[in-house]
């Protein structure tokens, strides 16, 4: 993106740092991106992404995991910015543990949408994500067999419980649902199920066994630009970082989009670049060049 001279520079008077770093916002995926294996941030990147706010841009990070499911490792990480979570479900101000904004998905929809799959498909398993700062996810046997339970990145992950009663998925307001068909990776359960209910929900493919069904137009890109909204930043100010086809939406939204090395390829098709991996600094790769440019 190229950037106006800043009012100024044509006069020879050298432009400060903020006015010359190209981007106001820099957006990060948390698990496969911004976190490494073992679930921390190397000192580098953390260092890149501090000199990217010192150069006036924000940092927000943009996850599937539900607020529940992200505030534990924000808290650890010291981070107290915006969240997106939930794939652009929640907005949430971590330095004031807050939910700002929230989005669910219509109950009776889901369960006609589960109905349809399973006509076709077969038995579908099930998990449920609970809305609210303490919504847990809960899941059917069903699901807990066919998808071997939610991945959990790391030891601290809450655990999600197994009901004995399908009708207690949708007991509570949801923001979203987990689907596994036994015989079917998350790739091909996306596209069948998006092939017989795409007109009705969103279905997203967010990790290994991860397929989500989520309020139909609701993505990770239509909570970043809620967040964007309120730092008074556009689209054009953004680079964002992903991994999987979940960040797609956001990739293409912002005005440059970074794919992992170990992206899924979808991402990596629709990304303007492709970085190292997340256990090699691949953020810290794109941004050191960009400030040390805007240094002179």
């Amino acid at each position: 993106m190229t950037s106006p001279a800043p009012e100024g520079a044509a006069a020879g008077i050298p432009p400060s740092l903020p006015e010359r770093f190209p981007y106001r916002l820099v957006a990060t995926d948390l698990d496969g991106t911004l976190l490494r294996g073992d679930g921390t941030i190397s000192q580098r990147t953390r260092n890149a992404l501090t000199a990217a706010q010192a150069a006036g841009a924000h940092h927000v990070v943009a996850t599937g995991r539900s607020v529940r499911w992200t505030r534990h490792i924000l808290d650890g990480l010291g981070y107290r910015g915006l969240a997106v979570c939930g794939q652009g479900a929640q907005l949430y101000h971590a330095g004031e543990h807050r939910l700002l904004t929230s989005v669910t998905l219509d109950r009776a929809l889901a369960r006609s949408v589960v109905a349809r799959l399973e006509e076709e498909l077969g038995p579908v398993g099930l998990a449920a994500n609970r809305d609210g700062l303490d919504g847990d996810i809960v899941m059917d046997a069903r699901y807990a067999h066919a998808a071997g339970g939610i991945y959990r990145a790391n030891e601290d992950d809450p655990y999600p419980a197994e009901v004995p009663d399908r009708e207690a998925l949708f007991a509570e307001p949801i923001i979203k649902m987990y689907l596994a068909c036994p015989g079917m990776d998350e790739d091909a359960l996306s596209a069948a199920a998006e092939a017989l209910v795409g007109d009705a929900v969103g279905l997203v493919v967010s990790g290994p066994s991860l397929v989500e069904m989520l309020p139909l137009g609701l993505t990770k890109a239509t909570g970043l630009s809620l967040a964007a909204r309120r730092l008074d930043v556009r689209a054009a100010d953004t680079i964002a970082f992903g991994d999987m086809p979940n960040d797609i939406p956001m990739l293409t939204w912002a005005a440059h989009g970074v794919a992992m090395a170990g992206a899924h390829p979808a991402v990596r098709a629709v990304s303007d670049e492709v970085t190292a991996g997340n256990d090699a600094d691949g953020i810290a790769l794109v941004l050191e060049p960009l400030l040390a440019a805007a240094r002179g």
